[in-house]
């Protein structure tokens, strides 16, 4: 349509001369009404939707018109906790990149996934591949991770030991009880050089795995909520990022963590997941690359979870390989 304003379209609407037949005269008038319509079309068009607006200036952004991310066909996120500020961060970033979503708050982890496979959201984010893993096991699921966001440390806290090295061998450590937080935290004392687990663990590692005659410490394992209050009897202990502020004790206190660069800690980096024909979707894949460049955002979340974020730009092919590995070490448990 913007052919109209060439100067090639311009000659249509010269005045007719007068030697020209009337019929010839009722041929151009057609024309110049045809023309004048597309025009107005075209400015219709343009001030009624500013993501078509960017796209006729030709603005280096993921404006959409039609389809997914317009404002007919908004991108459908699920995730728990809706209602924390940086959602609506996100949400203005986006849109001011010409994509509409709506943010769908679910009351429990279990919600989302289903969701997503049933067809009822365009992807998700508040999941990591552990948990992604064994969903997608259980109930065959074809649900994959497009993007990582932050993993959020699970952390040794000490009140007599102001680092590992100054704790002594033999010193007894604890642990979380709950198998998920279990092998999660003996996988991080492994990190730290506290213990060996038998095989290198694994995202089900046990007690029963600890290679005691090469481990410098001993470990037990409490309820989660005790953990922290445990810390006058033991050298130190796995506790859960909630329990941190309960105990008097802050992000700055913690004496080891998941090391984002251990292979063992990428399982629980969190994702945005999408279903696998969608893995590939340039407006899902743009939705990744805001949150993980807006730095508006990034401080919303920082602010939402107490500072413990650490954000991460891990490439897609190793979440892939991530997922892989959990959903082996899934079938392999029975």
């Amino acid at each position: 349509m913007s052919t109209a304003n060439t100067p090639e379209a311009a000659t249509v609407v010269q005045p007719p001369k007068k030697n020209r037949r009337p019929a010839f005269i009722a041929i151009a008038i057609v024309a110049v009404l045809a023309i004048v319509a597309a025009i107005i079309g075209v400015v219709n068009l343009t001030s009624a939707n500013p993501a078509n607006e960017a796209a006729v200036d030709g603005t280096d952004s993921a404006a959409i018109t039609e389809g997914l991310g317009s404002a007919a066909q908004p991108v459908r996120i699920g995730t728990v906790g809706a209602s924390e500020p940086y959602w609506q961060t996100f949400k203005d970033a986006v849109l001011a990149e010409g994509i509409s979503v709506d943010i769908i708050d679910f009351a429990s982890y279990p919600e989302p996934n289903p969701a997503l496979a049933a067809g009822e959201l365009d992807v998700n984010q508040f999941q990591h591949n552990v948990y992604l893993g064994a969903n997608n096991e259980a109930t065959g699921d074809d649900i994959v991770p497009i993007g990582s966001t932050a993993i959020y440390p699970l952390g040794l806290y000490s009140t007599q030991y102001d680092s590992v090295d100054t704790i002594p061998d033999g010193a007894t450590v604890a642990v979380p009880d709950d198998p998920s937080n279990l092998a999660r935290g003996l996988l991080v004392l492994q990190s730290a050089g506290l213990i060996e687990l038998d095989g290198g663990g694994s995202i089900f590692a046990t007690l029963d795995q600890v290679d005691e005659a090469n481990s410098r410490v001993k470990v037990t394992a409490l309820e989660a909520a005790l953990t922290a209050t445990s810390l006058p009897d033991v050298a130190a202990a796995i506790i859960n990022n909630e329990f941190v502020g309960n105990a008097g004790l802050t992000a700055s206190d913690v004496i080891a963590q998941d090391d984002a660069s251990d292979p063992n800690a990428l399982p629980y980096v969190n994702i945005w997941a999408a279903k696998a024909k969608d893995k590939d979707n340039p407006v899902l894949l743009k939705l990744v690359e805001i949150y993980q460049n807006n730095q508006d955002v990034l401080d919303g979340v920082q602010d939402s979870f107490g500072g413990t974020a650490v954000f991460l730009k891990v490439p897609v092919a190793d979440l892939e390989t991530s997922l892989t590995k959990v959903i082996a070490d899934t079938k392999a448990q029975g």
